[in-house]
């Protein structure tokens, strides 16, 4: 079987937010580079670790954990963003596709959640 949507999204956010981390530490930004990928990268760890959850009940926890990292990558984003580490083209970009993973991972976890009652 395939990758889902939302792993591949989660999936290829990540590997810009390696990206991402590999220019910070270039410019030094050791402790903020170290944050966003702890975060950014989490996320699609979570949502793979979802895959093989125990139960439903596992699977909604998973994803309700990589929901609270993708709102902690947001707060770092917008951070590098407003601290001028971070560029408006590439902030832009990489909230553009956060939000659709948020928006993605909202949706699959309502959903989940009413076929749990």
């Amino acid at each position: 079987m395939g990758k889902t949507n939302i792993e591949e999204m989660s999936y290829r956010f990540a590997l810009r937010i390696v990206k991402l981390n590999e220019y910070l530490h270039d410019k030094r930004h050791f402790v903020l580079a170290k944050q966003i990928l702890r975060s950014g990268t989490a996320i699609g760890a979570l949502v793979s670790e979802a895959q093989y959850a125990q139960s439903r009940v596992d699977f909604v926890h998973k994803l309700q954990i990589s929901l609270k990292e993708a709102n902690e990558t947001r707060y770092w984003l917008r951070l590098l963003h407003d601290s001028d580490y971070l560029d408006v083209k590439s902030f832009e970009s990489l909230k553009q596709d956060l939000e659709s993973i948020i928006r993605v991972l909202t949706k699959i976890i309502n959903t989940s959640k009413k076929s749990c009652l």
